[in-house]
């Protein structure tokens, strides 16, 4: 196994760990600072109180604090703020995403705007309301480690990508187990059975895989077995010679013989039609092919890494797919959750994407604002990461300022969609009860297409057809 790869792994397996939040409080009367304490501390923060703005800035210049919550009059005057708008000018010069919750007793709109338009992350009226206080705080803070693990696993991932290794972003806790998989499986020649919903990653899972393993200076060759038409199946996997049929002008090398001494990555294994089942088999079973037209045997070494979104469990009890196949194929299974399973993960994978596409583009977004963030970490995903990274394209696009706002994302909510139906094409209406039928089965192909009444083989060309 790489070591560089090995660590890498193992340290997004260890960020499930969470450290204590450090709060610094800045306000110049005892009794705030005394409450605000109280408050924090019964919540498991560990705080730090200071009573004027040069304590707060040598404090944060100093130590490593999570959020800062500051009062924005002290000794200067009581009312106007400036005090406490030079202090925040300040700490942003010192860490710019540190987050800042503003607080005051003599509000206004125009001091709030002030201050957000410094930089602070919320702003709070004294006297305050608890509940909300504390849910300000946890956003502030859950999207403030989210960055900064976001710049760690950066820096990480840009030392993968210089060596052709995949970018695999997982900190949640939901994917330990799966990670913790990996690192085990990479460096062997098991085969792999890769299951999750339609856009969970499991084509980068299936890269890591690969580039752990002792294969990894040999090719991976990828192939979409539903996309293949049943003609052209044989002709594909294993090659043809010249003259094997009508078209067949020259010999041509299939994909097992492509990919010999590496890793074969059949994607959407579950579409293979029946009959050409018993062929993939015997090459697992053997390692032996013939190419189409040919009665030469060829000898292959070929990890196989296979994926499916459906249950091949179920399948082949119905009699779809045949056990044997389904046990060679699934030495071990590894399951990826959906995104909606994973939402500590949004965070880390939008500013991965959102870095990508601004680079792409070249437009100079260079984050979220807090409500589109918000937005994000509510919305169900129905099409997973897939559909983040198209979200988080179309806002980059889309974006007329250096934060990405709630609208830029283009989400929209279930009631929103069904109220607009009576004004979509018949191919809008098409791919939004698609959508909604892989949303209600868990991502599963053949029962979303029983209930749509449709075959497998024609869900699945729809879904190509609308880049599901």
């Amino acid at each position: 196994m790489s070591t560089k790869v090995e660590e890498a792994v193992s340290s997004t397996a260890a960020a499930g760990k969470a450290e204590r939040v450090r709060i610094l409080v800045a306000d110049d009367q005892a009794d705030v600072r005394e409450a605000l304490r109280l408050l924090l501390k019964a919540e498991g923060y560990a705080i730090e109180t200071v009573s004027n703005p040069t304590a707060a800035l040598e404090a944060v210049q100093s130590g490593q604090f999570d959020i800062i919550l500051m009062d924005l009059n002290y000794q200067r005057d009581t009312t106007s703020g400036r005090e406490g708008m030079d202090l925040l000018t300040q700490i942003q010069s010192v860490d710019s995403k540190l987050p800042i919750v503003v607080m005051t007793a003599w509000g206004s709109v125009e001091l709030a705007v002030e201050a957000m338009r410094r930089g602070a992350g919320d702003f709070v009226q004294k006297p305050w309301d608890n509940p909300r206080l504390l849910s300000i705080i946890r956003n502030q803070v859950e999207l403030y480690r989210a960055m900064r693990r976001a710049e760690r696993l950066e820096a990480e991932n840009s030392l993968l990508r210089a060596q052709n290794r995949p970018t695999f972003i997982a900190e949640s806790k939901a994917m330990q187990p799966l990670l913790t998989l990996i690192s085990r499986i990479g460096p062997s020649d098991a085969n792999v059975l890769i299951t999750g919903e339609h856009g969970t990653g499991k084509e980068v899972v299936a890269q890591t895989l690969h580039v752990l393993s002792s294969r990894s200076s040999r090719p991976m060759i990828t192939v979409n077995t539903g996309g293949l038409p049943e003609g052209t199946f044989e002709s594909e996997l294993f090659g043809h010679v010249k003259g094997a049929f009508t078209d067949a002008r020259m010999d041509r090398v299939g994909r097992f013989e492509l990919a010999d001494k590496g890793t074969l990555f059949l994607d959407e294994i579950a579409n293979v039609p029946l009959k050409q089942q018993a062929k993939l088999l015997r090459v697992l079973e053997t390692g032996e092919m013939e190419r189409v037209g040919s009665s030469r045997t060829h000898k292959v070494d070929v990890r196989v890494v296979s994926a499916t979104n459906a249950d091949l469990k179920a399948e082949s009890a119905e009699g779809r797919f045949r056990s044997d196949l389904l046990f060679r194929l699934n030495t071990v299974e590894l399951h990826i959750p959906p995104l909606r399973e994973r939402r500590e993960d949004i965070p880390l994978l939008a500013a991965h994407f959102l870095k990508q596409y601004a680079q792409r583009y070249r437009k100079t977004v260079k984050g979220f604002a807090t409500t589109a963030m918000l937005k994000m970490l509510e919305h169900l995903w129905p099409g997973n990461v897939r559909e983040l990274d198209h979200a988080i394209e179309r806002a980059v696009l889309v974006s007329t300022s250096e934060e990405i706002e709630p609208g830029d994302l283009g989400l929209e909510s279930d009631r929103a969609s069904s109220s607009r139906i009576e004004e979509m094409g018949l191919e809008e209406v098409e791919c939004l009860l698609i959508k909604k039928a892989m949303s209600r089965h868990s991502g599963n192909i053949s029962h979303a297409a029983e209930a749509l009444g449709l075959s497998r083989s024609a869900l699945y060309r729809r879904m190509q057809k609308y880049g599901l």
